[in-house]
């Protein structure tokens, strides 16, 4: 019998019985297909004939079109800060009006910054496209996170965040095929066509999540308790037992009125203050492991090694290093379910500084050789993979921090923070691996790998474990102070009672002879273990 935690999660612990809220889930994470879309396509353009010839000049010493560096910034840097600026409103703006409403936004805004980038050959709407696209871009990001977290059940949010993942390398993947298909194409269409995959996704969410009901926690939050009832309801399969649905919801409710009263009206201040600071500063330091990691920098300078390491189609190699990253993250549905999640991010990390510092250490001892090169390349290759496979669960811990009132504050300062982390890491490269500037080129890589080697260490002494459990049951255990290497094992009985309250509505409803509370509380933790264990 394998170990596992404590949960209070009333529902069946499978996935067939849950088919109906993972789909949902699935549709809700779609939007994320434009970070990593973005994140290959704009690459490729800087290297195109047919963008250069619009927003770059042709150089007679080089022979060739070239791009101003400055303008080169701009094209990437607003992107960034339009995602910044995008986080830090998710806060306000989902507790007013929700999750579903966010991910419309993000499509309209989409589609009017894809269509200004499709008509305009000037710089200036160029990067009015640039900052507002990167606006939407962090509202899918942020939405669509903070509904799954809310929306799936617990002993799932570990599949559903490799939804979002996928969706994300997906992508990458058809940014840097389509580019690889058009980058010789000397018109405007070389980069238009490209472009116009912005309006796909975006689309095809907003009609689906008409049917798609919003988060029953947020409308818990809200007080609105019968359309938290029957969002949650339309979450779950119809064949759901009542008692089932009736202690998850009454979880819920119990759970989030005690979070709503104990919180004042400031939500930004409420953020650091008693246990909240805790949970905060987790929440803060987990969701940038993604920009401690160095994936900006190994993500964005691939294409070089590739050419140090004489490979003859460098686009066509960047498109197999992204289909690592989707190996990866679909390798992570393999045990996402069955390893804790501190497992996932200590060996994740480990692999992630074991990578950055044998591309250092080859670097090292063969300079700018052709084998070194080809090593960089295939330690950049095995990278992605443990990142990617990785990752969601630093966003899913992320996510179940902060209570269910704060957390799109919290979690939207958390990406905030961690997009800023990136272009920080993007901006900064430069000056590390440029021969004019430090030029240590791979030998980067040793600043990273104790980065990496810093995250491990954290992990191990600050991050509690969070596997299997409801969100209800995270506010507890903060609330109760509950040190971090017990969390796994700690029985959450105020949770409990809230269950066997909803399990007695239910008595009531299906006119079944009641339970007491303590009875069911008993019965609950044993059903849970015997579950786990089969």
């Amino acid at each position: 019998m394998r170990a596992v935690p404590i949960s209070a999660n009333p529902l069946k612990l499978d996935v067939g019985s849950h088919k109906k809220c993972l789909t949902i889930c699935f549709f809700l994470t779609i939007g994320t297909f434009q970070y990593g879309l973005d994140y290959a396509l704009v690459g490729g353009f800087l290297s195109m004939p047919g963008f250069l010839k619009v927003y770059g000049y042709y150089s007679p010493e080089l022979k060739r079109y070239n791009i101003d560096p400055t303008v080169q910034q701009l094209i990437s840097s607003l992107m960034t800060i339009g995602t910044f600026i995008s986080s830090l409103m998710v806060g306000p703006l989902s507790a007013k009006f929700g999750r579903k409403h966010g991910l419309w936004a993000a499509s309209a805004l989409n589609a009017v910054s894809t269509a200004i980038m499709l008509g305009t050959t000037s710089k200036a709407a160029l990067y009015t496209a640039r900052l507002l696209l990167g606006v939407s871009v962090g509202w899918f990001f942020t939405f669509s996170q903070l509904y799954v977290h809310e929306a799936a059940p617990a002993h799932l949010r570990g599949i559903v965040f490799a939804f979002y993942q996928i969706m994300l390398s997906v992508g990458s993947i058809v940014g840097a095929s389509v580019d690889n298909g058009t980058h010789t194409l000397t018109t405007r269409r070389s980069y238009q066509i490209p472009l116009a995959i912005f309006f796909v996704a975006p689309t095809i969410q907003s009609i689906l999540i008409i049917f798609v009901p919003e988060s029953p926690r947020w409308l818990m939050v809200r007080g609105d308790d019968q359309k938290a009832e029957k969002a949650l309801r339309k979450l779950r399969n119809s064949d759901i037992d009542e008692h089932e649905f009736q202690a998850e919801l009454s979880e819920i409710r119990g759970s989030t009125r005690d979070q709503v009263e104990k919180n004042n009206k400031w939500l930004f201040l409420e953020m650091w203050r008693g246990t909240n600071l805790r949970r905060t500063l987790l929440c803060l330091s987990v969701v940038c492991f993604h920009a401690a990691n160095g994936s900006s920098w190994v993500n964005i300078y691939t294409t070089y090694f590739l050419t140090v390491a004489g490979v003859q189609s460098p686009f066509s190699m960047s498109v197999m290093v992204t289909c690592l990253g989707l190996a990866g993250v679909i390798f992570s549905l393999s045990f996402t379910r069955y390893v804790d999640r501190r497992t996932v991010m200590i060996i994740g990390c480990s692999a992630c500084a074991l990578c950055q510092l044998c591309m250092a250490i080859v670097w090292t001892v063969t300079p700018g050789s052709v084998v070194a090169g080809k090593c960089v390349v295939a330690f950049i290759a095995l990278f992605t993979f443990f990142y990617v496979a990785y990752s969601p669960t630093a966003w899913l811990v992320g996510g179940e921090l902060p209570n269910n009132q704060l957390r799109p504050f919290t979690y939207g300062l958390a990406t905030a923070l961690n997009f800023v982390g990136n272009w920080l890491g993007t901006f900064t490269a430069p000056y590390f691996i440029n021969p004019a500037k430090l030029g240590w080129s791979a030998k980067y890589g040793y600043i990273w790998f104790g980065t990496n080697a810093l995250l491990v260490i954290f992990t191990i002494l600050f991050v509690p474990e969070t596997r299997d459990r409801t969100l209800e049951e995270v506010h507890e255990m903060f609330e109760n102070k509950v040190p971090t290497h017990k969390f796994k094992t700690y029985v959450c009985t105020g949770v409990e009672t809230y269950a066997a309250q909803g399990v007695a509505k239910a008595d009531v409803l299906t006119e079944r002879t009641p339970y007491t509370a303590e009875k069911e509380n008993v019965q609950h933790i044993e059903s849970q273990e015997v579950k786990k264990s089969t």
